[in-house]
This record gives C-alpha cells, structure tokens and sequence, in this order.
C-alpha cells in the first residue's frame, strides 16, 4: 500500500483545513487507516483511526470534538477534518495504514506510512 497525505497548509487560529490521503491497492477495505503528528523533537502522536469499513473511530483527546476522521473506500481515500484548530495542532500530518482492524493508538502497529504533509496554524 502507498500513501499520499496532502492538503495541509497554513491556516489561522479557528480555522479549519481538510487532510486527504490517497491509497494504492486493491484491497483498500482491509486496512485500518489512521492519522499521526509529528513536531520537531517530538515522537509521533496519535491524531485519529478508522477501521476498513469506516466504523470505530477513535480520537486523541487532544483533538476529540473539532477533528472528524473518514474514508471513501470508492476513492481510496481517507480524510481528516480539522476544526477550530489552534497553535498547538502545528504539525506534519502523517496517515497510515494498519492490516485488518487495528483499534490502537499505537504506531507501532501501523506498517505502511505516507510522506506527510505540513499543517500550520498562526495565533
């Protein structure tokens, strides 16, 4: 599976931006995809998941209630809504695919990474 993240950019504090990531392969459906952040100096946090069917998504806390995480398994595509965002969501948004329906917050599990692309939010 291959991933390409885009649509980040440079937004002001309460704004909101859409993350897209497109996905090769034909087995779409049996990944778990997932959405992760990374600033400099920083391990990767878990931002959001859903599984191949598009049910169970979790959130980090940080984000629940302004970011909404959803795929169009006909487009193969997975997508992460971002409201009300603010400073402290400045990052490099990376998505992921797991095998089958990995409900975990846990990188580790994730074995097929996109290059990322830059989120900023000025105050």
């Amino acid at each position: 599976v291959q991933l390409q993240a885009y649509g980040g950019g440079l937004v002001q504090a309460g704004g909101s931006l859409r993350l897209s990531c497109a996905a090769s392969g034909r087995t779409f459906t049996s990944y778990t995809l997932g959405w992760f952040r990374q600033t400099l100096g920083n391990e990767r946090e878990f931002v959001a998941r859903i599984s191949g069917t598009g049910s169970r998504p979790m959130y980090a806390d940080s984000v629940k209630g302004r970011f909404t995480i959803s795929r169009d398994n006909a487009k193969n595509t997975v997508y992460l809504q971002m409201n009300s965002l603010n400073p402290e969501d400045t990052a490099v948004y990376y998505c992921a695919a797991a095998a089958g329906d990995y409900y975990s917050a846990r990188p580790s599990g994730y074995v097929y990474w996109g290059q990322g692309t830059q989120v900023t939010v000025s105050s």
